[in-house]
């Protein structure tokens, strides 16, 4: 299993999240991208390559279902 030094990882909020709480932070690293829940920054957080994150975000913004 892969390792990832997080510590120096700048995370950041879309420009289009509530204050409801509801909300997931991204950082991008070298690459991969790490994603966390705002709510628990110290909690779990998912890793994916970055080729996989634009996969993802490419069909969101399409509006197409992504499956795994």
């Amino acid at each position: 299993m892969t390792r990832f030094d997080l510590s120096d990882a700048v995370w950041r909020k879309s420009s289009r999240s509530q204050q409801n709480g509801a909300c997931v932070e991204v950082a991008m690293l070298r690459r991969h991208v790490a994603v966390r829940d705002s709510k628990n920054p110290d909690g779990p957080v998912l890793i994916f390559t970055t080729e996989d994150w634009r996969a993802f975000t490419g069909a969101v913004a399409r509006g197409e279902t992504p499956t795994p």
